[in-house]
């Protein structure tokens, strides 16, 4: 199913010739509005005049998230403040949220590139959609749910966690359609198995997951237990939520809305633009937005791009499943966590007693995703264990409760006896990633 035929399925060379001309109108809007942007421009060269369309948008600077953050909180923002009705955002190595502005304009193209999504995933008007993506400055939660609104659908907004309410309610409102990360979808499945509801009583169809990596097994494991077609669904809170791209029923590969976001596909080393279907660095450029348009942002994200013509009747270029980051990023429960964040929040501590040997370990327990921080005690610490294990417990929990004000998701703290860190002479492996993604 469509939500918007004629864009979905445009000729190839008519999108061209729109993207073309989106292109050059937001090089020179961006130039003439974002100082910052102007300065880069003019750094390598570029004038507005000098791009006329696709061709030439290789001329023009990447914009990566160190340029956010050098702007923090709204440097990069291109039109009037009072023209923005919405701040979103996602978590920084910082500690502070990288943030992005939308006008009533840039809603609405992103809710309309929501429900091209959920209509894709067979989401009709009267619908109910079940959306347990988290509600906040995190964009799952309320692009999806404005997306359904575009669409017609009803929309329970029950966010996550509280997961014996989300059963009742499954079972309750019988909502067609779940939205949440697949991780979360599994956990859900676990609950309603060991809760005994069969699936008989409640009436999922299909399932929209997204804001984490996941693997075919994991989409086949949730369709087999849940009894549902899942989807899969791509966003980035730097260009827009959830409906930068979206699966449709051939579940091979997810089609770009590239009528709002140009997509390219770098060898991340060096910038080369790659040819179709070579593996590399997904590059996004924002040819419709009015706040916070970003021309060539590096997402670090490892994907490759094909403009065969789908057999769903799309001919939207599809980017192919997310196989990772070129950089250490790691996405906890939908979050982006980086390690120097957990760093930072350790140095800022070490009067607890601690040294600044630390380990993070990734893993899955019962289907969600948990991050563990082992930390060496130090020497008195480890000495004042004779007096018992409370203050061990009273130093972890500190930790715990600093690391979730700036993560922004829980982790557990052990802290372990000194010198049980390994070193490293070169680079130190901080991360172990146990979830085989």
């Amino acid at each position: 199913m469509y939500y918007n035929r004629e864009v979905e399925t445009m000729p190839r060379h008519e999108m061209e010739l729109q993207q073309s001309w989106n292109l050059s109108r937001t090089a020179r809007y961006v130039y003439e509005r974002v100082p910052y942007m102007r300065q880069k421009m003019d750094a390598a060269g570029v004038k507005p005049e000098h791009f006329r369309g696709l061709a030439d948008i290789s001329k023009l600077p990447f914009t990566e998230k160190t340029d956010l953050r050098d702007t923090y909180p709204l440097g990069l923002l291109a039109c009037e403040m009072g023209d923005v009705v919405r701040i979103q955002g996602t978590s920084g190595t910082t500690g502070k949220p990288t943030i992005v502005g939308y006008t009533r304009g840039d809603v609405e193209i992103w809710a309309e590139c929501a429900a091209r999504a959920l209509a894709a995933a067979s989401t009709t008007r009267g619908d109910m959609i079940h959306n347990a993506y988290g509600y906040g400055l995190f964009t799952g939660g309320l692009g999806m749910h404005y997306g359904a609104e575009k669409l017609g659908a009803a929309v329970l907004p029950i966010s996550g966690g509280n997961t014996s309410r989300q059963i009742m309610l499954l079972k309750d409102l019988a909502p067609a359609v779940l939205c949440c990360t697949p991780s979360y979808a599994l956990h859900i499945i676990d609950e309603l198995e060991q809760e005994g509801v069969d699936l008989s009583e409640i009436k999922l169809r299909a399932g929209v997951f997204g804001a984490e990596a996941w693997t075919e097994d994991m989409r086949r494991e949730i369709e087999r237990r849940l009894g549902i077609k899942a989807y899969d669904i791509y966003g980035s809170a730097e260009i827009a939520g959830p409906g930068v791209s979206f699966e449709c029923r051939e579940q091979d590969g997810m089609h770009v809305n590239e009528d709002h976001f140009y997509p390219e596909v770098i060898n991340p080393d060096t910038g080369e633009v790659l040819p179709e279907g070579a593996e590399g660095e997904l590059v996004l450029t924002s040819i419709t937005k009015e706040a916070f348009p970003l021309l060539r942002y590096r997402t670090r994200d490892i994907s490759s791009l094909s403009r065969a013509k789908c057999a769903c009747g799309r001919t939207l270029v599809k980017m192919s499943r997310i196989k990772g980051r070129t950089d250490d990023m790691l996405i906890i429960r939908g979050v982006n966590v980086f390690p120097s964040q957990i760093e930072g929040v350790l140095m800022s501590l070490t009067d607890l007693g601690y040294e600044p040997h630390y380990h993070i370990v990734v893993g899955r327990v019962n289907n969600l995703d948990m991050l563990e921080v082992q930390i060496e005690m130090g020497v008195k610490l480890f000495e004042s264990v004779a007096d018992g294990v409370g203050k061990i417990d009273a130093v972890q929990g500190d930790i715990a409760k600093a690391l979730f004000s700036t993560l922004g998701v829980s982790a557990k703290v052990k802290l372990v006896n000194p010198k049980t860190i390994p070193r490293s002479e070169g680079k130190a492996k901080r991360v172990t990633d146990n979830r085989n993604l």
